[in-house]
């Protein structure tokens, strides 16, 4: 009888924690017996596509909360259902390397993308000597996968940008923001601000905010004195500004979708948690400040997976795509204390997860990844408590009250992330990798092999 490989005694181990994980949880709940999905989740090989899918901020207080809101204790959203559920740690480190606990969205957008720690605040270089690493996306293009990204951030945020740029802080977004990277700047040699790297890297989809980079003008090199989104025309961009034109695009060429100057409007309004906590309260599930022309982030996702393919078949391509969709404002309305916003924008996510979850179901050869870069500073805590900080009150779908908490900074000020792990979850071809507790690095890995990557 040959002896089995390493990696043969890897994939029977996982399934032997799947089944008994499965089996575990579900004797305990009473409810969903995930056991045999799970045996049938264990799936080693290569993957033609992959699908990464940030939630920025969204620890399990987060995905708690929005569960509780919409679908009801005892209900599952669309992230929930993954076969295969694991936990990664987030921190980050100094510049000698030794750890910090509490990662920004650079550092750990950094760690799955390059496979590399590195200092808060840094894109995809290393922590001391400030030097370039690969990232995913990058590999991915040269081994002739098509490459996209979406997010309800600006296109030149911390997590968006770890994929497409590499720069010494993240606030280099647009040539008018460059204070903070003076190496990176093109008169120094460098790579150029965020919103240039991004273009010039030629991915094929960019989706998202942050037109006011994008219309910064250049002030150095060859395209000096046109703004970035002339630039990106120049690189042959097809430049979009809503969801009808998004919906006009042709397939083969690339697509930069500008949909707001800044970060893509919410999709749910409220209260803002309060000192001494607020009246009960539904949240605004039509939030007027948001444009009827901007896409969904699952509207977003689904033209990005729609224009990959088309261009994978156009070339005759056997390799498939790389695509990164991101929830960025479940982050941004934790920082606000905004219990509503947080709870539409996880909303949100979740009907993006079912996009690339039903895409994965009629293409079995796609791994799926839901994640997030870092927990936060929602808490669930009893009706009858009087918590320090700010608080609120909400009626969920179900008809009852729960009260969400934000105490990680002084009230008035920002709320901060938190360093605990978070939640990773998978399906498809290596996603047995996410099981047990592993470090945000070793997502690089999973999505390196899975797609054969060097």
């Amino acid at each position: 009888m040959p002896r089995p490989t390493r990696r043969h005694l890897t994939v029977a181990t996982a399934l032997v924690a799947a089944t008994t994980a499965a089996v575990a949880v579900t004797s305990a709940a009473g409810a969903f017996d995930n056991a045999q999905q799970a045996k049938a989740a264990i799936k080693d090989g290569k993957a033609k596509n992959v699908i990464l899918l940030i939630g920025d901020g969204m620890g399990d207080s987060e995905i708690t909360l929005a569960r509780d809101y919409t679908v009801g204790a005892n209900g599952r959203l669309n992230m929930d259902k993954f076969p295969l559920t694991g936990a990664y740690t987030t921190y980050a480190v100094h510049a000698d390397g030794t750890p910090d606990y509490v990662t920004d969205s650079a550092a750990s957008g950094t760690g799955w993308a390059t496979g590399v720690k590195t200092v808060n605040g840094r894109i995809s270089k290393t922590p001391g000597t400030d030097k370039a690493v690969p990232t995913l996306l990058e590999l991915a293009q040269k081994k002739g996968y098509a490459t996209g990204s979406v997010t309800t951030a600006e296109l030149t945020d911390a997590t968006p940008a770890v994929l497409a740029s590499h720069a010494t802080d993240r606030s280099c977004q647009g040539p008018a923001d460059m204070a903070k990277c003076p190496t990176d700047t093109i008169a120094a040699g460098g790579p150029g601000s965020i919103a240039e790297q991004s273009v010039k890297h030629k991915v094929d989809v960019l989706i998202g905010g942050g037109k006011q980079r994008f219309d910064q003008k250049v002030t150095d090199g060859k395209y000096k004195g046109l703004t970035v989104t002339e630039q990106a025309k120049k690189l042959g961009y097809q430049v979009v500004t809503d969801k009808a034109g998004l919906k006009g695009v042709k397939n083969g060429k690339p697509v930069l979708g500008l949909l707001a100057a800044g970060n893509v409007p919410v999709e749910w309004t409220g209260k803002g948690a309060a000192v001494g906590g607020t009246d009960p309260q539904r949240c605004v599930t039509s939030n007027p400040n948001r444009p009827a022309t901007t896409p969904s982030l699952a509207d977003s996702a689904t033209k990005a997976i729609r224009l990959l393919e088309a261009k994978q078949r156009q070339k005759h391509s056997k390799q498939g795509f790389f695509l990164q969709i991101e929830g960025a404002s479940i982050d941004k309305q934790d920082h606000a204390a905004d219990p509503c916003g947080q709870i539409g924008e996880t909303a949100a996510f979740d009907r993006a997860v079912k996009v690339a979850r039903a895409y994965a179901a009629k293409h079995p050869d796609t791994l799926v990844v839901t994640t997030a870069d870092h927990a936060h500073t929602s808490q669930i805590v009893p009706l009858e408590a009087t918590p320090p900080g700010l608080s609120s009150t909400l009626v969920t779908d179900e008809g009852q009250q729960l009260k969400v908490n934000y105490s990680t900074n002084t009230p008035g000020q920002s709320q901060e992330h938190t360093g605990t792990q978070v939640r990773i979850a998978a399906q498809g071809p290596q996603a047995y990798r996410v099981l047990g507790v592993t470090n945000q690095t070793d997502l690089f890995a999973t999505i390196r092999e899975a797609l054969r990557l060097r």
